[in-house]
């Protein structure tokens, strides 16, 4: 029995059930890409749960640079559960279907989500360039209200644009087979499902993502080209390594969204297949969550400090 269901309109059959072939032809390795995938779910969970928790109790941390950090960690957790727990379940069963309105609510909280990160990465980096480029002014150009609004521009920014933009692709016929060459609805396989002429809204999502997702990176370059420019003018090595330690792992968790974010969704749709898709968004979705509590632990003096301090009080506690 066919896992997509579809309705007859005329002599079109539209679909309300779509069906996920991502993993048909890897039967065989579907228990071991369930626990592969559930280890990295766990990790990327509790690590990004113990940096807001060590960032709340530990009074240092409690500045513009880890607050967005807050942001982003809390994010990641809500990125990688939109998609992660639906495809552990699939791995497990037989049938892998979602309804049209459960492909609809899983696409609006992950492109939400998407989009509110890119602009979140723009503002820490805002954040490094004020702090490395104009230190006397930092309290006061990235205060607690400047942080709070930022933030709030961002999630709002997310919340806003692609509730518009997925409305609409929602609003397009879906009919066919119903199978999604992919693992979960991401937008370009499902507009692939759509039976009516799509350019032009191909080249408004494409124009809406050169705009949200570009302009927060060049945000990001810029102030990275000035954060260099002031770190090379720095007359002592050691100043400079310190200043650069600073921004090092924002840096590398730019790197990763944006490479795979770009790579995804600045492609016409004549450019995508199905491997690649499904290769970049394991990327975006599982790989990129799973990397940035690493970075974030690992490449941060502060952070790892703070864990020791905090690891170290828990230990002379149990022992007295």
């Amino acid at each position: 029995m066919s896992g997509s269901l579809s309705i007859m309109s005329g002599n079109e059959s539209f679909c309300t059930r779509f069906t996920f072939v991502a993993f048909s032809s890897l039967a065989e390795l579907q228990p071991v890409l369930f626990v592969v995938f559930l280890i990295i779910y766990l990790f990327t969970v509790g690590g990004n749960l113990i940096i807001i928790c060590l960032i709340g109790v530990t009074p240092s941390l409690h500045t513009p640079m880890y607050f967005f950090l807050v942001n982003l960690s809390f994010l990641e957790m809500c990125y990688i559960t939109s998609v992660v727990p639906q495809m552990l379940v699939h791995l497990l069963v037989d049938t892998k279907t979602i309804t049209l309105r459960g492909c609809a609510a899983q696409m609006y909280i992950f492109a939400i989500l998407g989009l509110t990160e890119c602009c979140l990465l723009a503002a820490m980096a805002y954040d490094r360039f004020v702090a490395i480029c104009y230190p006397l002014h930092y309290t006061l150009w990235v205060g607690p209200q400047v942080c709070l609004k930022l933030a709030a521009a961002s999630w709002t920014t997310g919340v806003v644009v692609e509730s518009v933009q997925i409305t609409w692709i929602f609003t397009l016929p879906f009919c066919g087979t119903g199978k999604i060459q992919h693992f979960f609805c991401d937008i370009m396989p499902v507009v692939k499902l759509a039976c009516v002429d799509t350019s032009h809204n191909e080249i408004v999502m494409f124009a809406v993502s050169v705009l949200f997702i570009m302009s927060p990176c060049f945000l990001i370059l810029c102030s990275y080209v000035c954060v260099f420019v002031t770190i090379l003018r720095i007359p002592s090595a050691a100043g400079r390594r310190k200043a650069f330690s600073t921004c090092s792992s924002h840096i590398l968790v730019v790197s990763l969204f944006y490479g795979t974010a770009l790579f995804t969704y600045l492609q016409p749709k004549t450019a995508h297949t199905p491997e690649t898709d499904k290769a970049t968004a394991l990327m975006y979705t599982v790989v990129t969550p799973a990397l940035n509590p690493l970075i974030y632990t690992l490449r941060n003096k502060e952070v790892k400090e703070a864990f020791q301090r905090l690891t170290q009080r828990n230990s002379f506690r149990q022992m007295a």
